[in-house]
């Protein structure tokens, strides 16, 4: 290795015009906001903290097609049709076609139910009045963004945060052959955090991107609250520490991941792991260099040590910019037909069981009744960094292996991305009892058939323009 080419952590820089902004989208109190099985109340009766809509938008010049990325504090979408429908219109106000629009969410499971009510809920019509603005929300966020957009620069740096813990545990109980979902302290997690800056010419900073795999279920059945959970104060400290720039959040591919306390009741909870979060994410910030530059190797200063001495240098940043919607084919497990489940679902009286059946009834009613589903797989190329996501909880092997794959590339993995409809999981997880398995409609290998998949359309981004 030569000493001109001994250098610094890239940081996948993209240089081009990006705009920010948020609008807010929290709902009424006593809108219908039951999330968990084990909920004995249906409605939220405070607001923890406000629930917003963030839109960047993303383009090589101002004249240029942009993307838009939305980043919601909402949880998942129990009927992916109120999604589709909710998404045709966003599509539509923007004039964009579906490849461009990334509609993310933080997946905390404290927001309002996210699916067309049913005549029977307490709250339901609050809830369907509410889900009608949030197209009209998203137009508005992106068009505002839109307005704003300046030159900027997007660098990515990669952090670590220890609020992720893994959450299959095998059940202590004697003689339970089953795995259970909550805090495992022999298993290891992935708690790479990836984070990205934006700042204008003038080096000021505008936003802030924290992509990381952890399930926001700090906040549980005893919760009355409608919240962002740990989302909501990570976004407030890092806000007030940067000057009052945009905090972004991605959730990862968190299938397995979630903090190693939650399921509570407290909102106090919520907020301290959110700080956690938000102060990694400041500690990553701090460790950048200054925007546009990098560190080159200088050589050896002779002092009481031979010292390497290195210096900051101006990097190239690149204006690639492409955004690609493929599919791929996954086997289905034999359910059910959606009229069989309906029927089970109607006549089943114990509240958790009959989430569960409702919720599998709806995913049948997307999937239909084929033998395989087209799995859509949204990915965007932002200089020599990839998004990539789908609609799915995929276990966080998904982002381990992309960024193992592509160690001199910033991979933003993305979970519950354009729709959700369930996990998807490890294959030897099939032999086991254990949640992830016997809610995902695909079969064991869809989850190695997803992760080929990301290998192989990250390898054509990078190779379509260049590495």
């Amino acid at each position: 290795m030569s000493v001109q080419s001994l250098i610094g952590p890239h940081t996948s820089a993209f240089s081009g015009h990006i705009g920010v902004a948020r609008v807010d989208i929290t709902p009424p109190v006593g809108i219908y906001a039951r999330n968990w099985g084990a909920q004995r109340h249906d409605v939220a009766d405070a607001i923890h903290r406000p629930l917003t809509m963030n839109a960047m938008s993303l383009s090589v010049g101002s004249d240029d097609q942009p993307l838009i990325l939305l980043d919601s504090d909402l949880g998942y979408w129990t009927t992916l049709q109120t999604f589709q429908k909710l998404y045709a219109r966003i599509l539509d106000g923007l004039k964009l076609d579906s490849s461009r629009v990334l509609f993310a969410m933080t997946h905390t499971h404290a927001s309002p139910h996210l699916s067309a009510p049913m005549a029977e809920w307490q709250g339901g019509e609050i809830l369907g009045k509410w889900l009608d603005t949030l197209p009209d929300a998203a137009i508005e966020a992106a068009r505002t963004a839109l307005a704003g957009a300046q030159p900027a620069l997007l660098e990515w740096h990669t952090g670590k945060c220890q609020l992720a813990a893994a959450r299959d545990l095998q059940d202590p109980e004697p003689g339970k052959n089953r795995i259970v979902c909550g805090f495992n302290p022999l298993a290891d997690a992935d708690q790479t955090l990836v984070f990205g800056r934006v700042t204008d010419r003038n080096e000021k900073l505008i936003a802030t991107i924290v992509n990381y795999a952890c399930h926001p279920t700090t906040l549980a059945w005893d919760n009355r609250t409608v919240s962002p959970d740990y989302i909501g104060a990570m976004r407030e400290l890092m806000e007030q520490q940067t000057s009052g720039a945009l905090a972004f959040f991605l959730q990862g591919a968190s299938g397995e991941l979630g903090p190693k306390y939650q399921y509570v009741g407290d909102p106090a909870i919520a907020d301290r792991h959110g700080r956690q979060l938000g102060y990694a994410a400041l500690a990553t910030l701090e460790d950048m260099e200054s925007p546009g530059t990098r560190l080159r190797y200088q050589g050896v200063v002779e002092s009481g040590a031979p010292l390497a001495v290195w210096k900051p240098e101006k990097a190239n940043a690149s204006s690639v910019l492409s955004a690609i919607e493929t599919t791929v084919e996954l086997p289905l497990k034999n359910w059910p037909s959606a009229g069989e489940l309906e029927k089970e679902f109607r006549e089943c009286t114990d509240r958790a069981i009959a989430e569960r059946l409702r919720r599998k009834w709806n995913i049948r009613l997307v999937l239909g009744d084929d033998s395989t589903y087209q799995l859509p797989i949204w990915a965007w190329r932002l200089g020599d960094a990839v998004i990539i996501g789908s609609m799915m909880e995929a276990y966080s092997e998904f982002q381990v292996e992309l960024r193992r794959r592509f160690p001199n590339n910033h991979i933003v993995c993305l979970n519950v991305v354009n729709g959700s409809i369930g996990y998807l999981t490890p294959a030897e997880l099939y032999d086991s009892d254990i949640y992830q398995v016997w809610q995902t409609p695909f079969e064991r290998g869809s989850f190695e058939q997803y992760i080929a998949a990301g290998v192989r359309l990250v390898d054509r981004l990078l190779n379509e323009n260049g590495n």
